[in-house]
């Protein structure tokens, strides 16, 4: 009885994996389409060569892409144990201006009825949580996604304890296959915070070979609790100890301010 062919990958030459195709099924267990040059998203073949410069920052965002998907979870599921008691009045909502941070960065991509929904869900529940709405976007300098990415994600509602949300919150920078804090969470009050705290921090994560530095702002109070994440076309090169969080810090609180809205 003669020996069976190995079986045979997409291209022809001899599936390394064996039968199951590495590719049949995405990160989240979905249909993946067969692997494709670098470019955004997940589908990167093995053993393939480096891409170019100009092409790095489309795998960098498919790793962020991953990296936020994880940090959903310890974004919205405070669910603390206190009572069900002494929820603060609502008086404030976020929205998605066009521009954020002095017009320096341009709204390309709203995905607070797709992706803002599994943050709603996850919400859904939290005894310290009454949500309302969620606000939740991607944003680039001038406009340009070659130049970066900015993910603000938002939730309004009424918040029972702001302090233990924020830190609870934070906890999920290291969530996740690859994912890592490298600089612990720091609390900053920039200039004209009114006694708001931005807590912030930097994490990395490693997909398919490539470490991406991601710095991380949030914070919490009675009625708004919100995340920026920003990756730049240095993400891979970038040191995490050299990230100014001081600096993001002071920009995540200009965000919060145009975001926040009265409500009425």
């Amino acid at each position: 009885m003669s020996t069976p062919p190995p079986p045979q990958s997409p291209y022809g030459a001899p599936n390394p994996y064996g039968a199951q195709n590495p590719y049949a099924t995405g990160p989240y267990g979905q249909p993946q389409p067969e692997p494709q040059p670098v470019g955004y998203g997940w589908g990167v073949p093995p053993m393939a060569p480096p891409p170019p410069p100009k092409r790095r920052l489309g795998l960098v965002f498919g790793i962020l892409g991953g990296f936020v998907a994880v940090s959903v979870v310890g974004f919205a599921m405070y669910g603390s144990k206190l009572a069900d008691v002494g929820f603060p009045e609502a008086k404030y909502r976020l929205s998605l201006p066009r521009t954020l941070a002095d017009n320096r960065y341009e709204l390309t991509r709203d995905v607070s009825d797709s992706e803002g929904q599994k943050l709603k869900e996850q919400a859904a529940g939290s005894w310290d949580v009454k949500l309302a709405g969620v606000a939740y976007g991607h944003y680039s300098p001038g406009g340009d996604k070659a130049k970066g990415d900015l993910v603000v994600m938002g939730l309004y509602g009424r918040f029972k304890d702001p302090e233990w949300s924020r830190n609870d919150m934070m906890k999920g920078g290291g969530d996740g296959e690859g994912a890592k804090v490298v600089v612990a969470p720091e609390d900053f009050h920039p200039a004209g915070s009114g006694g708001i705290t931005i807590t912030c921090e930097v994490s990395t994560r490693t997909d398919s070979g490539v470490k991406v530095t991601l710095p991380l702002c949030g914070w919490v109070d009675a009625n708004t609790s919100g995340a920026v994440f920003e990756v730049t076309n240095t993400a891979t090169t970038d040191d995490p100890s050299d990230v100014d969080l001081e600096k993001l810090a002071a920009t995540t609180l200009q965000i919060r301010t145009e975001m926040r809205k009265p409500i009425g």
